[in-house]
């Protein structure tokens, strides 16, 4: 069990080390290294797990790490691969967040940083497209997507957006009409208003966050937009496009933003709450449904809950890309990285984004020394 263990720590350090580029790199890593090179399981087994992180909250690539790793050892294993994989990019986001809160108001610095935020809506927006053909597989989910984005543009909560969608396709899948119009948002967790941002503050946020996050690591923009500037407070526009631009210079999930986040509101001890908070109700979901998980797949009713869940979060997901636009591109130098981002991100079949975002920085760096 031991020797299983140090096998799971060694191997998702080191992928947690190099894993950029999102979910969908992390998880074809994960592939190459767990069932070709390692063989812990087949292809077959590979692929049900990928299927079954897509119907719990969290994020995909982690809870993957997680499947992984209770394959290889158990719950003990299950533990050790999450923890290790995600380690990196906190420890990483954790320096940079503590360098920025140094730092972060020197012209220079700001300079850099400008250049990241317009390659951050473009890498949204390419997300939003290779999503598009599966989260939008018919006429009825896109009209979904549609209501979505224009009640968020709007004001309507994300989560309403999202669980109104998922009871949506759930009551869609119980009425066979094809006339059923009626669509209904439940009720949501509602965490009482918070009026200094302590640790305890931050983590109970984050970790309402953790529990109902659909979707890409993408979609974690929208509810940090939600939560964190709409109902808080706690950060403006140009903030939170920071805390993306930071999250994504870094390996590992792209829940790592929540890192930086917690360390500008409260220091180290936000950092950590912000943290824990995030990651927390990934590693509960994963070891309660893990042995329930094929039983899960079967349901005609998770089926049209997750079908209608993910074209809302696709829908969130454009909905941020949209509102950072407004805050991010506000003069000629974000337009034309924007503009010269988005040629390199669309014009190519391959990106890696730590390629743009480093590109991005530097153009941003010249533009503004102009």
């Amino acid at each position: 069990m031991f020797l299983n263990l140090a096998e799971i720590i060694k191997t998702f350090l080191q992928i947690g080390v190099s894993a950029f580029g999102g979910p969908a790199a992390h998880i074809a890593v994960m592939e190459l290294e767990i069932v070709e090179k390692r063989q812990w399981m087949n292809k077959q087994q590979f692929t049900d797990l990928v299927g079954a992180t897509s119907i719990i909250p969290g994020p995909n690539s982690s809870e993957m790490a997680m499947h992984c790793g209770y394959a290889r050892g158990g719950v003990p294993g299950l533990f050790a691969a999450g923890l290790a994989f995600i380690l990196p990019a906190i420890l990483l986001t954790a320096l940079v967040g503590h360098l920025y809160a140094s730092y972060g108001h020197l012209p220079a610095l700001e300079n850099w940083i400008a250049g990241i935020k317009p390659a951050m809506i473009t890498l949204i927006l390419l997300a939003v497209n290779k999503l598009r053909k599966k989260a939008l597989s018919n006429i009825e989910l896109t009209v979904v997507a549609l209501f979505v984005i224009i009640a968020y543009l709007f004001g309507i909560s994300e989560l309403v957006c999202l669980f109104g969608a998922g009871l949506y396709g759930i009551t869609r899948s119980l009425v066979s009409s094809t006339s059923l119009k009626a669509v209904f948002a439940p009720a949501i967790l509602v965490i009482p208003a918070i009026t200094h941002i302590s640790a305890s503050s931050i983590f109970l946020t984050f970790l309402k966050i953790g529990s109902i996050l659909f979707g890409s690591g993408y979609v974690l923009f929208a509810y940090l937009e939600g939560e964190l500037i709409h109902t808080k407070a706690w950060l403006t526009y140009s903030q939170l496009a920071e805390a993306i631009a930071v999250g994504n210079l870094t390996p590992g999930p792209v829940l790592s933003t929540s890192t930086f986040v917690g360390f500008q509101l409260n220091g180290i001890w936000g950092a950590i709450a912000a943290t824990g908070g995030i990651f927390l109700p990934s590693f509960a979901f994963v070891l309660i449904l893990t042995p329930i998980v094929p039983k899960i797949r079967k349901s005609a009713l998770a089926t049209g809950f997750l079908n209608a869940v993910n074209a809302a979060a696709l829908a969130l997901m454009f909905g941020a890309a949209v509102n950072l636009s407004k805050a991010v591109l506000i003069d000629w130098q974000t337009a034309i990285i924007f503009e010269l981002s988005a040629i390199f991100v669309f014009g190519f079949k391959k990106v890696n984004p730590f390629l743009l975002i480093a590109a991005s920085s530097l153009t941003g760096f010249i533009l503004y020394s102009i």
